[in-house]
């Protein structure tokens, strides 16, 4: 299993994917404005995509940003079919960096919490996806976690993502650094993984005149980037504890760790 490096896509074909656990991921997994759509040429439904990899992915639903375009002759634009659309789901998501596993020895991992196994009033089910620093998705030696669940609100939302991640991690209590007896003993039972950081955030999903193709909104608009930098630094120097946050490379000091000065013979 293996994911592509930039962020942009990547979030967008996990979105993609993520409700579909027999879907493959490639480093390539992004999809062009003008993919390669497979139809059914009985009834016309939506069957799958050929991606720019050459990969071909078949799916009974497709998730894409607002941004992505359709070919004319599959009917209505992104910004028709927003407009035909009154009926709006919400799909609940959270993006969680660690240093260890979710189990030990498993580098890349999907977990299903089905329904009620949370808690009695979970209606849903949560998919946890797990990808380690050797598909280059994050430093070597991490590990980053996406969990999404369908919801009708954002209470709803928000309580199953953090149900899961308290189940997965072990949560830092901010202001609790003294660990009791009883705390300790759990651990030795059953040890999770620090969480270093999340985000957690809702999106609304809506399906148009493509019944089997909807489109959602990318994170970038609901994420709360108040106080990003220090939250940013303050990962950094827990990830990378001896390294330089932030340092400043003068010109001339690239060029002597290039050789030398230009008056050296």
């Amino acid at each position: 299993m293996s994911y592509g490096i930039s962020s942009s896509y990547l979030i967008c074909a996990y979105c993609i994917h993520v409700r579909f656990p027999s879907s493959r991921y490639n480093e390539d997994i992004y999809i062009t404005s003008h993919p390669n759509l497979y139809f059914s040429q009985d009834n016309g439904t939506y069957k799958g995509v050929k991606l720019v990899s050459g990969q071909e992915l078949f799916s009974p639903q497709l998730i894409v940003a607002p941004s992505f375009t359709f070919p004319s002759t599959l009917g209505p634009s992104p910004a028709q079919v927003a407009n035909s659309c009154d009926a709006k789901e919400k799909v609940a998501r959270a993006i969680c960096i660690a240093k260890n596993s979710l189990k030990p020895e498993v580098a890349n991992c999907l977990v299903i919490f089905p329904p009620r196994s949370l808690y009695p009033e979970q209606i849903t089910s949560i998919r946890v996806l797990q990808l380690s620093g050797n598909v280059a998705v994050c430093p070597s030696g991490m590990f980053v976690t996406y969990l999404s669940a369908m919801c009708d609100n954002v209470e709803e939302g928000k309580k199953l993502i953090n149900a899961a991640i308290n189940a997965l991690f072990s949560v830092p209590i901010p202001g609790n650094s003294e660990k009791s007896a009883a705390d300790s003993l759990s651990e030795h039972i059953e040890e999770k993984p620090s969480l270093l950081w999340n985000a957690l955030y809702i999106q609304e999903l809506t399906t148009g005149a493509l019944d089997s193709i909807s489109h959602t909104m990318m994170p970038d608009e609901h994420l709360d980037y108040n106080n990003l930098l220090d939250a940013t630094e303050k990962l950094f120097r827990k990830i990378y504890p001896n390294e330089e946050f932030s340092s400043v490379t003068s010109l001339s000091d690239e060029r002597l760790d290039d050789g030398g000065s230009e008056l050296d013979p």
